[in-house]
């Protein structure tokens, strides 16, 4: 069951000053996972890839910049581990490299763009692509009053109304964890939080954008279904291509529509 009953605590969202609000919206930051999610927008936008990174000297991490109309885009990845060679997925490294590109980017608001699992019952499907109302973790189980809130760790994503009606996407909340697969206590706690996707990065983005008191928006594509028929793994590499590809279409008009606007106005 869900921590103290079947109530959540929020984690109070920061606070922004007017003029942050009312300011225009001038540097985007998208933190993403994989170099395969990514790509796909990095060539939409003709990004290049930055030779001496301002994120840290010697460190994997990978930064894209470029200039679309009136705003600074960058793509940041967590890059290649150094021993195995593939994409370094999971908390830690979305943490870390969301804290860097804060300190070193100053972006205006970031967008946390991958894939992710979904439940059919909750109205998922294959290739949809979420507008991510909140995040919990369904992973940090310390069952102690008060500890059970900070691990699941619910936040509030950036209330984004008018680009939700444009672009009239789903909506729903996104349950992190450090695994693929779904233990049976994983389960209960995303049913008990009742979550509609899951992934391995967005609330520990959310976590650090909280600290750091920067707006953030989640934009996640389904790539399997986590209560379908299908392995998770054989399911998200099947789909991968063709999800990541709806994807950067739908990031593509989430920079259309955030040019030339304020926070206030999304």
């Amino acid at each position: 069951m869900a921590p103290h009953g079947d109530e959540l605590i929020d984690i109070e969202k920061p606070e922004l000053a007017q003029s942050e609000i009312l300011r225009p919206i001038s540097t985007v930051v998208f933190v993403i996972a994989m170099q395969a999610e990514a790509l796909p927008l990095v060539n939409k936008f003709g990004l290049s890839e930055t030779t001496d990174s301002p994120l840290g000297k010697g460190l994997p991490w990978v930064l894209y910049h470029g200039v679309h109309k009136d705003l600074r885009i960058n793509v940041v990845c967590p890059g290649r581990d150094a021993a195995l060679g593939i994409d370094s997925v999971g908390t830690v490294p979305a943490s870390l490299i969301t804290f860097a590109s804060i300190q070193a980017l100053k972006p205006d608001i970031i967008i946390n763009a991958g894939t992710c699992g979904g439940f059919k019952v909750k109205g998922a499907n294959i290739g949809d692509v979420f507008l991510v109302s909140d995040v919990v973790f369904h992973d940090r189980r310390i069952p102690i009053p008060m500890f059970d809130l900070y691990g699941v760790g619910l936040r509030q994503a950036f209330s984004t109304p008018n680009l939700l009606k444009e672009l009239n996407l789903k909506i729903g909340r996104l349950s992190t964890g450090d695994s693929l697969d779904m233990s049976t206590q994983d389960e209960s706690l995303i049913i008990a939080n009742d979550a509609t996707l899951k992934d391995m990065e967005g609330a520990a983005v959310a976590y650090v954008a909280d600290l750091l008191k920067i707006p953030v928006v989640f934009l996640k594509a389904v790539t399997d279904l986590v209560d379908g028929d299908k392995p998770t793994a054989e399911e998200f590499l099947q789909n991968l291509t063709v999800v990541t590809a709806a994807l950067e279409e739908t990031a593509t008009k989430v920079i259309n529509f955030v040019n030339g606007k304020n926070l206030s106005d999304l």
